[in-house]
């Protein structure tokens, strides 16, 4: 296959159930939904519907999308509207970016107990970063926080760690004034990673007095109390990895950044470039040789393995709002900020609410290959047992349909205009 063509369902469809058939023991619900969705993604399996361009009354016909968060083409909608809703929440302020990583041996622990784990981690991040922005020897305010979850490295190994991204400066404790940052500093990072330390070994302890750990294989023997003591030991010793990355310079560039962070799966399909004899080629970034662009060739079943490692569990929220960021109470906290610091609150994108849908269309399959107008959807037509489509649409016409591309880098097909 060729590399403008190529997609992350195009090795699930290929190689698919050969996978399943050889790891099914070790596939959960989650995992086997996760390959059953891409698989059917923008096919006649999940029906269609016909659509119209309401500026030049272009007509086309579109299958329906599987909408799961792991598909690389189904978020551009999804991360727009969300981006769109927080462009009225920045603060005329300076942003900054800072993470917190897992060490392997938690990481490890964290793979097995992903809901639990994951959970401790968003945690301990959270009262981290509180807690010691609230000490008056460093900051002594209230502060927020966007922060995410990825799992994935560039080589798609199971590497958890959180995003975060944060105000430069909070709430005084009596909510009277706006305290802000030294410039281009916002907390000691060795003060943070020691004390990000010291809560996730707390929860992480308390997890397994509770029996809310369940370990298998190579890690069978940490269900032993002495072993799972002992592997704490071993954590607190170590130092774990916090950084904070220099400020943004300016709104744009946060929502920019939010826009690549927030709503990622483990590969994007324009990293994918070859797909032939059992074997898919990615490209990916070696950050130990300066960020030099490399391409890396992994069998099918290696790949799909990967890719699945990284699925999170039903319901688990992978982006979440803490301090006055927080969700029950961001908008009241937001207008004392902007009251505090004498800034307007910024107005959202202009434009009438067609205009808008043009803006959101743009990140999706709803936008007119002709005249970039947005499409609505003009009738359902539904898939049959054998995936033909039926309301009026023949099998002549199926076969001219293209699937457009997503904004993932997949190359743009061509849409058929009815005669």
């Amino acid at each position: 296959m060729t590399h403008a063509a190529l997609e992350v369902a195009d090795v699930f469809r290929r190689h698919g159930e050969a996978f399943r058939r050889r790891r099914g023991d070790h596939l959960g619900r989650v995992e086997r939904r996760v390959m059953a969705a891409i698989e059917v993604c923008r096919t006649p399996a999940l029906g269609g519907h016909i659509e119209q361009c309401d500026d030049c009354g272009l007509i086309r016909y579109a299958y329906h999308s599987c909408r799961n968060r792991h598909c690389p083409k189904c978020q551009g909608l999804a991360r727009a509207a969300w981006l769109e809703a927080r462009e009225s929440e920045l603060l005329p302020v300076p942003y900054y970016h800072v993470v917190f990583t897992l060490p392997s041996a938690a990481a490890e622990i964290a793979f097995h107990n992903k809901r639990v784990v994951y959970a401790i981690l968003f945690r301990a991040a959270a009262a981290a970063l509180r807690e010691v922005a609230a000490d008056p020897r460093h900051l002594g305010a209230e502060i927020g926080a966007v922060i995410v979850l990825h799992t994935w490295g560039q080589a798609l190994h199971h590497h958890p760690h959180l995003h975060c991204i944060v105000p430069g400066g909070g709430l005084s404790p009596g909510g009277t004034r706006w305290i802000a940052c030294r410039p281009g500093f916002f907390l000691p990072v060795r003060v943070l990673s020691r004390r990000f330390r010291t809560l996730f070994l707390k929860h992480l302890r308390a997890a397994f007095a509770a029996g809310e750990l369940r370990f298998s294989g190579a890690l069978a023997t940490l269900a032993g109390a002495d072993a799972f003591a002992e592997r704490l030991g071993a954590l607190r010793r170590v130092e774990w990895v916090v950084y904070a990355k220099r400020p943004f310079a300016g709104p744009a560039q946060v929502l920019s950044y939010l826009g690549r962070y927030t709503h990622r799966v483990a590969i994007a399909n324009n990293r994918l470039t070859r797909l032939a004899d059992g074997q898919v080629s990615l490209t990916w970034k070696d950050y130990r040789h300066h960020g030099k662009t490399k391409v890396m060739t992994l069998a099918a079943d290696e790949f799909i393995r990967r890719f699945l490692l990284h699925a999170v569990p039903d319901g688990f929220h992978r982006i979440r709002h803490i301090g006055f960021l927080a969700n029950g109470h961001r908008a009241a906290k937001l207008a004392l900020c902007r009251a505090l610091l004498a800034a307007p609150k910024p107005e959202r994108s202009s434009g009438s609410d067609r205009e808008r849908c043009r803006r959101l269309a743009a990140h999706t399959f709803n936008v007119c290959p002709d005249c970039g107008g947005p499409c609505e959807n003009a009738s359902r037509c539904h898939e049959g047992r054998h995936g033909a489509l039926r309301s009026g649409v023949t099998a002549h016409d199926q076969l001219r349909v293209r699937l457009a591309s997503d904004q993932a880098g997949v190359a743009r097909r061509h849409w058929h205009r009815p005669a």
